[in-house]
């Protein structure tokens, strides 16, 4: 049977540690705080406010809502660190969940993490570093014969696994790579870690600071002047803020990732707090300020109009061959983003294993590199997977809605916890207890109902114009639901025997 309460694997006795390697605490503070700072900066602050920007139609909204995504998930952090200095255990909120509310819910955190919410992050944050870097050099691709055949999938859509092939084969390079990487040794995947994560951060302070040169066409009006077109008010107010939210929220993502890791961090009770408080306010600095200097150099209309691309004519009017240059810059950011997710996630299945919820080959410790080094690879394939199947968008689409779910319930547990160990002593303790985790969890929950309702209207407006469509939120609840006959009749029948 599921045993309600963990073993680690660095805690077991010592013959059993003899039997089965342990994970090394290899990781200092800086490497920490790396890790948050590069799991959280990818590619969604260089994508995401011309999107916004045309549903606010606002500069004063657009960098509110980049502020209040930013306090908001530093309140969902600083919850999360409580937890996570109480049962500092590789795995992380996969530990969590099972003190918290038992192993089913465990569980289907633990499959939702594998069938959608990290693996297809890893491919799609790799797939857009091939896109930038197909900007930089030619590509090959398939004749357009062979990159449109398809099949169709129930529910789901037409997959074309050959299309872009030149872009899907470099994305499926990268994750083999950095799986390689963190295989060989978590110290050295930490060192490609900060040295990228430093490398970004110093790209990205150049592109702010070169915004405010007086060579630059920016001006201060922008900050207040609203869009010529889009003027909202009631319920379509919030409607849009919700929508631009959700944009804001992914690249926010990913703060969570070094829990996972948390056996592999030195005096992980005092560095996680720090680092998850550290990097959260480095990260929302950054996006204030990347969003003020996008706002000096282009009006919101032109944000707007400039959609995805908007961060090349942001780039081009600082400099000549900005464009380029922007294309290197995101193509550093998410090789760091994508190295994080692959280092961080894989210790989930690998405690999940040594649990017995998911293949025991998978629990394994290799006795050279002391890495989770079949988890990485079995991440890594199903990654590549995800990569060619060609559902990136539908994917991405559905990561956030199916997170925030899980985030909610995370926050809730630090109230369940201090029930269940009231004595337990604590290292650190959620500042502003009770209010910070209730302003947190309502949050999340108005955030998850206005969404819904968002991609019902979206659905609604896809169907009348005779469009294929798919509610994003039920998808990806549909997608987590899926782990419960695996649960029930699968993996509990094989522990019961």
């Amino acid at each position: 049977m599921f045993r309600a309460t963990h073993v680690s694997a660095e805690s077991q006795p010592a013959s059993s540690a003899q039997a089965k390697p342990g994970l090394l605490p290899t990781l200092g503070l800086f490497s920490t705080i790396m890790l948050v700072v590069g799991g959280v900066i990818g590619s969604g602050i260089f994508r995401k406010t011309g999107g916004m920007a045309a549903e606010l139609g606002s500069p004063e909204l657009l960098l509110l809502v980049w502020v209040i995504a930013g306090v908001i998930t530093l309140f969902g952090a600083l919850t999360n660190a409580e937890i996570a200095s109480l049962i500092p255990e590789t795995g992380g909120q996969y530990i969590y969940f099972q003190r918290m509310y038992g192993p089913f819910f465990a569980f289907l955190y633990g499959w939702a993490i594998f069938a959608i919410i990290q693996c297809g992050s890893i491919a799609a944050v790799a797939y857009l570093f091939a896109e930038y870097a197909g900007r930089l050099v030619h590509l090959p691709e398939l004749s357009a014969a062979t990159a449109a055949w398809s099949f169709h999938l129930p529910f789901i859509g037409d997959v074309t696994p050959l299309a872009e092939i030149g872009t899907k084969g470099l994305a499926a390079a990268l994750i083999i790579l950095l799986t390689a990487v963190n295989y060989i040794g978590v110290r050295f995947g930490g060192l490609v870690q900060n040295i990228f994560t430093v490398a970004k951060l110093a790209a990205m302070a150049l592109l702010v600071i070169g915004a405010f040169l007086p060579s630059t066409s920016g001006s201060a009006v922008n900050f207040t002047t609203p869009s010529a077109t889009v003027h909202l008010s009631g319920l379509a107010l919030f409607a849009a803020i919700t929508a631009a939210l959700q944009g804001a929220f992914w690249a926010y993502d990913g703060w969570n990732k070094l829990t996972y890791i948390a056996g592999e961090v030195k005096q992980p009770q005092r560095n996680i707090p720090l680092a998850l408080l550290w990097g959260m306010l480095t990260v929302t600095a950054i996006y204030v300020l990347m969003n003020v200097a996008y706002l000096y150099v282009l009006p919101v209309d032109e944000l707007a109009k400039s959609k995805k691309f908007f961060v090349f004519d942001v780039a081009e009017k600082i400099f000549s061959g900005g464009g380029n240059w922007i294309a290197a810059l995101v193509m550093v950011s998410t090789f760091g983003t994508t190295n994080a997710i692959i280092m961080a996630t894989a210790r989930v299945y690998f405690s999940m294993a040594r649990m017995n919820v998911f293949p025991r080959f998978i629990g394994n410790v290799h006795p050279r590199f002391h890495t989770p080094g079949a988890s990485l690879v079995v991440q890594g394939v199903w990654s590549v997977a995800l990569l060619f199947s060609g559902t990136f968008d539908t994917l991405t689409d559905t990561l956030i809605f199916v997170t925030w779910i899980f985030y909610a319930a995370g926050a809730y547990g630090v109230f369940v916890m201090r029930r269940k160990l009231p004595d337990a002593p604590r290292a650190y303790k959620v500042p502003g207890y009770p209010v910070v985790p209730w302003v947190f969890i309502l949050f999340a929950l108005t955030f998850l109902g206005f969404t819904v309702y968002n991609d019902f209207v979206t659905y609604r407006e896809a169907i009348a114009a005779g469009k294929p469509a798919l509610i994003n939120s039920v998808f990806g609840v549909a997608l987590v639901m899926v782990g419960t006959p695996i649960y029930f009749f699968y993996w509990r029948r094989r522990n019961t025997t």
